[in-house]
């Protein structure tokens, strides 16, 4: 029996290109905006986090990290969700879930519980990219894929560049708790519009669902971020806790992929992993992940902390990065159109150096620093998603868009939550490292302690005064703990930069998958 609420089916490479497409384009920029004003809204507050919740740097990460593991495990559901209950519901339902789970992180009071409500708004949250990047690819014709996702990627960049202005500022004048807040109502906004303006497509498609799959590939995914966020704190392998995880990481991991080839209704079709520029592409997507929200994760801390900055000035410069996405658009099209492999390079190229440029940074680094280098790296990314993106769909089937970009997106999304806990062990690690060895230093036989003028409020020889020397010390520490941060950054943008002309031509695109 069909689905008399689906929409009909048509042919995007010859329906006109209407107010149908543009209205989609629209519904789906707001929702990104509403999206993106989260994730780096949330961001600005860290610092204000862990003093109200009494956590350590590697403890609030979890904030940030177990929100994108909340993403990464919900995200292949989106495919079958949308094959399910059609674009309409699904978009009405996640937008539901996820602005409720946004008001409750603004009324918890405990570190577990804003991470449980964190987990609630990136799982019900999920759906919102991948599926409106595959309701644009799935629309638009291929011929004007490059020019929808720019236009897509507006709203993409507007988010982060509102999200960390509006949320230091407010986090400032009132309390974190009116960041979360103060989405509420876009949230309700989207709603509104998702409910008149996006109709059932892919209502009744659906497959019978994989539980085999989803568990062993969520309990993976779980497990291995745990082990991340956890293994530093607890010794690694010397704790059964750690070897548990890694564990259960490897047994899921296996599963989901023998499972996957040999079982006759998958969780995500095999068909995906068959398509030469899909996988690179994916590949090419983890990678960026790893460059997607590691600077915005580490400068909050570094500003307020080591230089003293207010929560409005932290966030007025985190949006500099937005700022270089902008500038990205101005070029990113035609650029796309005439050499996407190189557009692709560029872009990664351009987060090496300026991941390189962060790690050349020092205690005195000025507001300009952070400005410019944070608006390359925006400029880099912009530059890279949209033909990123567009070489990995040139080939696949249309039919496989929504679940291809479930795909798709889980890795970007994943690839962000290990590279932010990989970044913030190596912050804790070198700063436990370099305090150690620099108060090897501090002895009474130190010449440059023995003369005040050098040595200004320093004093062996008073409580104040080692006081006074040890929180410099501990100062130091930290920003090389940053500075190796950041380079480790710049290292893995330069890696991913070969993936770029691994792919296939993508001037006479043919569906491998049909």
């Amino acid at each position: 029996m069909t689905d008399r609420t689906a929409e009909p089916a048509f042919d995007p490479e010859t329906a006109p290109v209407g107010m149908r497409h543009w209205l989609i384009l629209a519904t789906v920029q707001i929702t990104t905006l509403t999206f993106g004003m989260t994730i780096t809204g949330t961001n600005v507050i860290l610092p204000q986090l862990k003093g109200a919740m009494s956590a350590t740097p590697d403890q609030i990460a979890w904030v940030v990290t177990f929100n994108l593991v909340g993403t990464a495990i919900a995200t292949p559901l989106t495919g079958w969700f949308a094959g399910k209950f059609g674009w309409r519901y699904l978009l009405f339902g996640s937008l539901s879930g996820f602005t409720i789970f946004t008001a409750l992180c603004g009324f918890a009071e405990s570190l577990e519980a804003l991470v449980l409500f964190r987990v609630g708004q990136g799982a019900f949250g999920a759906p919102l990219m991948p599926l409106g990047q595959g309701m644009i690819l799935a629309t638009f014709p291929r011929r004007l894929h490059p020019m929808a996702l720019m236009v897509w990627g507006i709203g993409g960049v507007i988010g982060p560049v509102m999200g960390p202005i509006m949320g230091g500022f407010v986090a400032e004048a009132l309390d974190w708790r009116w960041v979360f807040f103060m989405i509420v109502p876009l949230g309700v906004l989207c709603i509104l519009v998702s409910a008149v303006s996006v109709g059932h497509q892919g209502r009744g498609e659906a497959k019978r669902f994989d539980a085999t799959g989803f568990i062993a590939l969520a309990l993976a995914i779980g497990a291995f971020q745990l082990m991340l966020d956890r293994g530093s704190r607890l010794d690694w392998f010397e704790s059964w806790e750690i070897i548990a995880e890694a564990c259960i990481a490897f047994a899921g991991f296996y599963v989901f992929i023998i499972h996957t080839f040999t079982t006759e209704n998958p969780f995500l079709s095999p068909r995906l992993f068959l398509d030469r520029n899909f996988v690179l592409g994916c590949l090419v997507a983890f990678a960026m992940g790893w460059m997607s929200y590691t600077p915005i994760v580490l400068f909050p801390p570094l500003l307020q902390e080591l230089r003293g900055y207010p929560d409005s000035v932290v966030g007025t410069l985190i949006a500099a990065r937005g700022f270089g996405n902008w500038l990205s658009f101005l070029i990113v099209v035609p650029f796309t159109r005439k050499a996407p492999r190189l557009a692709l390079a560029t872009g990664l190229a351009c987060q090496a150096v300026a991941g390189l440029q962060m790690g050349a940074l020092d205690i005195n680094l000025t507001e300009s620093d952070v400005f410019w280098s944070n608006t390359l790296q925006g400029f880099g990314f912009g530059l890279a998603y949209t033909p990123m993106a567009t070489l990995a769909f040139c080939t696949l089937s249309p039919k496989l868009m929504v679940e291809g970009s479930a795909v798709f997106n889980l890795l970007r999304q994943y690839g962000s939550s290990i590279f932010i806990s990989i970044s913030v062990m190596v912050l804790v690690q070198s700063t436990a490292w370099n305090y150690s060895d620099m108060t090897g230093l501090i002895t009474p036989f130190n010449e440059l302690l023995r003369f005040p003028e050098v040595a200004g409020n320093w004093s062996l020889e008073s409580l104040s005064g080692l006081t006074a020397l040890s929180g410099e010390i501990k100062r130091q520490a930290q920003m090389i703990g940053y500075l190796n941060a950041f380079q480790l950054f710049g290292i893995a943008a330069a890696f991913a930069i070969p993936m770029s002309f691994l792919f296939a031509d993508p001037d006479n695109p043919k569906p491998a998958n049909q």
